[in-house]
């Protein structure tokens, strides 16, 4: 497998672990569906977060979350529509984006993390 096949999923893990440590549970991740995929699902006390998660080395060419187009937006809204048809819920749901930039890709010692809650 290449490196760079290895970034998408060293992010997830990040966003998991970032999630966990601000209380979360982790429900699912790469949940997919015909309309797309989810990159994490997980939940706290109130709300049950679908989360896209978007790793860059810098914001240089435009904030992480400015990638997750209207496009996008709407395959998410799509697919979470499925899970939630299949998983009965009296949590919320919300949509986050989770930015991380990683200059030194898996080699950054400190990715800094941001969690955009209610992002659409």
């Amino acid at each position: 497998m290449r490196r760079r096949d290895l970034l998408g999923p060293w992010g997830e893990a990040l966003a998991c672990e970032y999630l966990r440590g601000r209380g979360c549970r982790i429900v699912a991740c790469n949940y997919r569906s015909r309309f797309g995929e989810i990159d994490v699902i997980a939940e706290d006390r109130k709300f049950l977060i679908f989360a896209e998660v978007k790793l860059r080395k810098s914001a240089e060419y435009g904030a992480a979350r400015e990638f997750v187009d209207a496009r996008q937006q709407e395959r998410l809204r799509q697919t979470a529509l499925l899970w939630l048809e299949g998983h009965e819920t009296r949590l919320q749901p919300r949509f986050d984006v989770i930015e991380i930039y990683a200059p030194d890709g898996m080699a950054t010692k400190q990715p800094v993390i941001r969690q955009l809650e209610d992002a659409f």
